[in-house]
């Protein structure tokens, strides 16, 4: 199969990537829309993207483009431990810059403000291209927040690791893919669990809990909502919602049919499990 990733090569997804499809074609993208066309055309069979991170929360882009993108289901989930590092070009150990990913420099935020309060940050693309640019410039006065596979790739020396603010730093990754079906990993398997995106039938007092009540009074368990803005104005959202435990056919059809019998839109992107990975 080829999958596709959020690269570029050396990124903590390529990392989990590698670890859900040992055996396979892995394709770095640029982006996480790039992810999703590559489905979408056909060009690879599945994709990985980031999810959701333990410190900064959701990565809202996978949501929009979830909602989005027809026909784009979530086969799997799989969280992995997130460990940073700071390095440096070993010709070069005087820096005035670090550069990384928005998300990496968040994570770091106390560490950096401890250590190096005076280094001014640069946001790019990803932890391993950064990695990447302080590699090919060695006249530059840069340091990179990367992974240690990132250092080893691109000959950079590690200065500071594990300089993430709080351990328990962990990532969600999700594959996707055109096929609604249930992909089965050789890792610990932590849950099961269902997503929606619900859009509500219209802005009146009490939508919100209409909908919350057809899965309430089922006792079905909502481990996650989270509503993002349907850019049409003020005020217009859509839900991403988790239903936990495993799947009931009868139950969780007859929820969906009631939500669509109250004027909700709703888009179901799966039944799916949750495995833990190395880091």
């Amino acid at each position: 199969m080829k999958i596709a990733f959020l690269g570029p090569h050396a990124s903590f997804t390529q990392l989990a990537c590698s670890q859900i499809f040992p055996n396979n074609e892995l394709f770095p993208q640029s982006s996480i829309i790039d992810c999703f066309n590559a489905v979408l055309n056909g060009d690879v069979d599945k994709a990985v993207v980031p999810l959701e991170n333990s410190i900064e929360g959701t990565v809202s882009m996978t949501l929009d483009y979830l909602y989005d993108f027809e026909n784009i289901c979530i086969e799997a989930e799989v969280v992995m431990p997130i460990a940073h590092h700071l390095m440096i070009h070993p010709n070069n150990e005087n820096f005035e810059t670090v550069i990384s990913h928005p998300q990496a420099l968040a994570q770091t935020f106390h560490f950096r403000h401890d250590h190096y309060k005076n280094i001014e940050t640069r946001d790019f693309s990803s932890t391993a291209a950064a990695a990447k640019l302080v590699a090919e410039n060695p006249h530059e006065k840069w340091a990179a927040i990367a992974n240690s596979y990132a250092a080893k790739l691109y000959g950079l020396k590690i200065i500071n690791s594990n300089i993430q603010d709080f351990e328990q730093n962990h990532t969600k990754f999700i594959v996707i893919s055109k096929n609604k079906s249930l992909l089965e990993l050789d890792y610990p398997k932590t849950s099961e669990k269902t997503s929606l995106l619900i859009t509500l039938p219209e802005d009146h007092a009490g939508g919100l809990h209409q909908v919350l009540s057809v899965f309430a009074w089922r006792q079905m368990n909502l481990s996650k909502i989270e509503s993002r803005t349907l850019k049409t104005g003020l005020g217009n959202y859509f839900f991403f919602m988790n239903i936990a435990n495993e799947w009931h056919p009868v139950l969780s059809k007859n929820a969906l049919e009631e939500l669509k019998s109250i004027g909700a839109t709703v888009k179901f992107l799966g039944h799916y499990n949750e495995y833990l990975l190395e880091s």
